[in-house]
């Protein structure tokens, strides 16, 4: 089965499916919308302040700020800790720089994603306000694309329990079990219990705690991250030479590191980048479908905040991490590498703080795909199946916990998560003139 994922996976990830895809999307969003998503930075860190509350009487389920944690609840996990470190085990230091790049153009891909969330969002037979991908493809294109949507809902009601179940409370367990031998079965019962707490309470639980927690862990797991990072100043610029000749070069055996080719760099660094901030993965337009707004253009401004704070914040911290600390070079893999290093920067204390800030960042991504599957399942079967499709989630959490041999774990994430992208790109580079007029209207406003 971990054969026939790995296949699967590298097929839908090769050279000439998905990869060329994502980066042809990002480039082609960034250049049509005259890289709005790079000059308007400021302004995007503006509204996120302002949509901390929103309006008296806008349409929505939760505030902006509320939106965007949940989005972040969701892409903050172990992509940030474990995922970093298996692209540069897989593919050396060079992984990085393609994590950069994908998400320099992901950031007009979440943008675009966000603004026909809101534009194309509707409300269910509970009066809610859902929208996404599968929605925006049908009421965006018209009713002979329904099957393109039905098809995303598909994709993302399975691979939800792959990206944000499995992986999370597989990794989470191995890891506590590692630093503190607490028994997994103990690790996923807990976290079972707490997140079928909030997660029973519906997207506007889901968003209060995500806002209350996301905040927390990033600025925390930052300043620790600076801590090491601070502490090896001095050999910053060797990192960042060695980061790029590696992108564009390979990475020669080292240590108990096997070396990588500049493919396997592209490779996993776009894998797993996408892995981290789901640009493209047509997931986090599912929570700022919810969002209390108005402005599609505004939301979309919010929403590209999370791939700039994801992977150009958080996984340059943890990859530098490794890479100043010389641990990418040991052999280890996964969090066990991630973990390595930050024991080796903080001597004593580096592993524990790693294991618990594991623990939270894959917690709060259970909150949030536990809704983004939800939505598809409902689009799927209907608002009676939200009910069953929770449940089925907080049990599967204890599964993912027991699970011992975590590359299928990671290669079945791998494979759902370019099934999920496909339909939801494709439905990108359609509506993309829908994108680049409400963006020009907003310029045009003197808004922007």
């Amino acid at each position: 089965m971990d054969k026939t994922f790995e296949y699967l996976s590298g097929l839908i990830w090769g050279e000439y499916v998905l990869i060329p895809l994502l980066a042809f999307t990002g480039i082609y969003l960034t250049l049509g919308l005259r890289a709005f998503t790079w000059r308007r930075l400021g302004e995007a860190l503006r509204a996120l302040w302002h949509g901390r509350l929103a309006m008296t009487g806008e349409k929505g389920e939760i505030p902006p700020f509320q939106a965007l944690m949940t989005a972040m609840s969701a892409t903050i996990g172990t992509g940030n800790i474990a995922g970093v470190a298996t692209a540069i085990f897989a593919g050396g230091p060079g992984a990085v720089f393609w994590m950069w790049i994908i998400a320099i153009f992901g950031m007009a891909t979440k943008y675009s994603e966000a603004v026909l969330a809101v534009k194309y969002r509707e409300q269910d037979e509970l009066g809610h306000y859902v929208g996404g991908p599968m929605y925006y493809i049908k009421n965006g294109l018209g009713d002979n694309w329904r099957w393109l949507g039905m098809l995303f809902a598909v994709f993302g009601t399975v691979a939800a329990f792959g990206i944000g179940n499995l992986v999370q409370s597989n990794t989470v367990a191995d890891v506590m079990h590692a630093t503190f031998d607490i028994p997994q079965f103990i690790t996923g019962g807990i976290i079972a219990i707490l997140a079928g707490v909030v997660i029973l309470g519906g997207i506007r639980r889901i968003g209060e705690v995500a806002s209350k927690l996301v905040p927390f862990m990033a600025v925390a797991y930052v300043l620790v991250a600076l801590v090491i990072i601070i502490a090896n100043f001095m050999q910053i610029p060797a990192v960042i030479v060695l980061i790029v000749e590696s992108a564009f070069t390979g990475t020669a055996a080292t240590g108990g590191f096997a070396g990588a080719t500049v493919w396997a760099a592209i490779r996993f660094g776009v894998a797993r980048g996408i892995f981290s901030n789901e640009a493209g993965l047509g997931s986090a337009p599912i929570a700022h479908a919810a969002a209390r707004t108005r402005d599609p253009v505004r939301q979309g401004m919010i929403a590209m905040l999370g791939t700039f704070i994801d992977t150009l914040v958080l996984c340059t911290m943890t990859a530098f991490v490794i890479l100043l600390t010389g641990a990418w070079s040991s052999g280890h893999n996964g969090a066990e590498l991630s973990s390595l290093a930050f024991n080796t920067g903080l001597p004593g204390l580096g592993g524990p703080l790693v294991a618990l800030a594991l623990a939270i960042f894959a917690f709060t991504t259970i909150l949030g795909w536990s809704y983004y599957g939800e939505r598809c399942a409902e689009f799927v079967f209907g608002v009676h199946a939200i009910l069953p499709y929770r449940i089925c989630w907080i049990a599967v959490i204890m599964v993912g916990a027991l699970i011992h041999k975590i590359s299928i774990v990671w290669n079945f994430s791998d494979l759902l998560n370019g099934l999920m992208a496909i339909p939801n790109l494709i439905a990108l580079l359609l509506l993309s003139p829908v994108v680049f007029a409400l963006t020009r209207e907003y310029r045009r406003n003197g808004d922007g």
